[in-house]
């Protein structure tokens, strides 16, 4: 009986013969983390190619990088907030110098096409430099009315939680794992982050150059592990929460945090309707819609999973989405030329071709793609478009997070307005039409928490100065605009009252101060006063 002998791999032959990231990179990125727990490897998932071995945190871990955190936050809320604004400014400038090394993380982490990679270097720098310049108008104290002119002065002050605990996920690696912690460190908190352990290496230089931009190392401290037990640690230990993922985890996240009586933020699932009205106009509408379903391969909160298409453009309509669809580039490359990447795990292809499946099986009909490409990469998927889908199917209703959309008809917009909010999601939604003044009308109609005219997610996405969340099951709180920062800092009131108290004085008994207190308030509401 003759032994086997064992061939090494050749890298050039096997992609998965070889880390596809210097390691010398990978140590020094590993050297950020609060972990002892182990190593854990990350691998590319349009080659299956290992990246990273990284090291885990324990829940030990995580205590201790939230005593740290808490401790320097003592410190970074006295820094003047114009020394906290230029940091952002200074990273605005680094992740713009940066942006080829921050697309190359994204692509080889996600799996995504460079054109949506950069999106995320252009959310993180418009963020960067939205809160940078607003600093003082959202954060700065403010004169309140007080209860009699000249009397009583009332003032509102901005005071950080304390220590934000930021759960991010791998769809946008780069722009979530920062956009929302960078108002929470210029608000004077410190931040304790877990990035999604699919994709923790982004986040790690995204951070890295956030300390190089001049933040202090303890006021931002990754930790790297999976959900139950290392976000389950920061939960337990943060003074708030600010997590984006599935609206399952969510409403777990949500009830741990009630118990600890804490604040939190969710940005959650969606299935998310694009409706194109009679007068749109049909190439457009199309080439948005091929960029509302299909970027990031589908695999975006905000991404379109219904369309709904007037009568009278619906043929058009079809015939230019379905042939842009069957004309998109998809590849394991990292090149501008390529137009959708991989799924993420094979998990979510596991869930995509369940859904189309399903769907084929119930009379659903396939206009386009339907399956998955496991020449280009192992987890390829087909962008496909579904008609005929009922709520029998499990696509109907149920968030499918990946490259697939159904499309309907219809011939009244009132009942596309109702249908378009049927369902327990409320995130993002999308119209198209010709008579922009209609559209914000319609707009206006629909349950989602962000609405596009002409646009499917971009337009919201990138306008910082609005805010992005959702509605119903699709999450709670904001993050962008005021709101994006206000969510970190209790509100405090001081009132300082002058030469009369606010009480029975100077001789009147509590029944005349009564009588004058009454007269007073008349006279302030005749002379307008809220």
């Amino acid at each position: 009986m003759s032994e086997q002998t064992s061939i090494p791999a050749d890298p050039e032959l096997d992609p998965t013969a070889s880390y596809a990231t210097d390691q010398s990179v990978i140590r020094r990125l590993s050297g950020l983390l609060r972990a002892s727990a182990g190593t854990r490897t990350t691998y590319a998932p349009a080659t299956g190619q290992p990246i990273a071995d990284l090291p885990v945190s324990s829940p030990d871990d995580v205590i201790a990088a939230v005593r740290s955190a808490r401790k320097t936050q003592l410190s970074w809320k006295r820094v003047p907030l114009d020394e906290r604004a230029a940091i952002l400014l200074r990273y605005h400038d680094l992740v713009l110098d940066h942006r080829h090394e921050l697309v190359d993380l994204v692509i080889r982490e996600s799996g995504k096409a460079r054109k949506q990679a950069f999106e995320e270097v252009a959310h993180v720098a418009l963020t960067a430099r939205y809160y940078g310049r607003k600093a003082h108008e959202l954060l700065d104290p403010q004169r309140k009315l007080g209860m009699f002119p000249v009397l009583t002065r009332a003032e509102q002050r901005f005071v950080p939680k304390g220590v934000v605990g930021i759960i991010s996920p791998w769809n946008y690696p780069l722009s979530m794992a920062m956009a929302d912690g960078l108002p929470a460190v210029l608000a004077g908190n410190t931040v304790v982050h877990k990035p999604d352990s699919q994709t923790p290496l982004t986040a790690l230089r995204a951070i890295e150059l956030l300390y190089d931009a001049g933040l202090p190392r303890e006021a931002w401290i990754p930790v790297n592990g999976d959900g139950p037990t290392v976000g389950g640690a920061i939960i337990q230990n943060t003074d708030y929460i600010c997590f984006t993922g599935s609206t399952k985890t969510g409403r777990l996240v949500a009830q741990q945090a009630a118990e600890r009586l804490i604040g939190f933020s969710l940005e959650l699932g969606g299935k998310n309707p694009m409706l194109v009205l009679r007068d749109a106009d049909v190439q457009r509408a199309a080439e948005g819609a091929v960029r509302a379903c299909f970027a990031s391969a589908g695999q975006l909160c905000v991404s379109m999973e219904r369309l709904y298409v007037a009568d009278q453009v619906y043929d058009a309509f079809v015939t230019a989405f379905v042939a842009r669809v069957n004309k998109l580039k998809l590849s394991a490359g990292t090149g501008w030329d390529v137009d959708m990447g991989s799924l993420i795990s094979k998990a979510q292809l596991e869930t995509v071709t369940r859904h189309v499946e399903d769907a084929k099986s119930k009379g659903a009909v396939v206009l386009a793609g339907g399956k998955a490409r496991p020449e280009i990469g192992p987890l390829f998927y087909e962008p496909t478009v579904l008609s005929g889908v009922t709520p029998a199917m499990e696509c109907f209703d149920n968030e499918t997070f990946g490259p697939v959309v159904s499309i309907y008809r219809f011939s009244d917009e009132s009942e596309a307005i109702q249908r378009a909010n049927e369902g327990e999601y409320g995130l993002n939604a999308s119209v198209y039409t010709r008579d922009t003044r209609r559209g914000r009308a319609v707009a206006a109609q629909l349950v989602a928490g962000t609405v596009n005219v002409n646009e499917g997610y971009a337009a919201t996405f990138g306008s910082i100065d609005t805010p992005m969340g959702g509605m119903r099951s699709s999450g709670v709180g904001r993050r962008q605009g005021v709101e994006g920062i206000r969510r970190y800092v209790d509100p405090q009131a001081i009132a300082t009252q002058r030469l009369l108290p606010i009480a029975a004085s100077h001789g009147l008994s509590d029944q005349a101060y009564a009588e004058v207190m009454t007269g007073a308030l008349r006279v302030l509401k005749k002379l307008g006063r809220a």
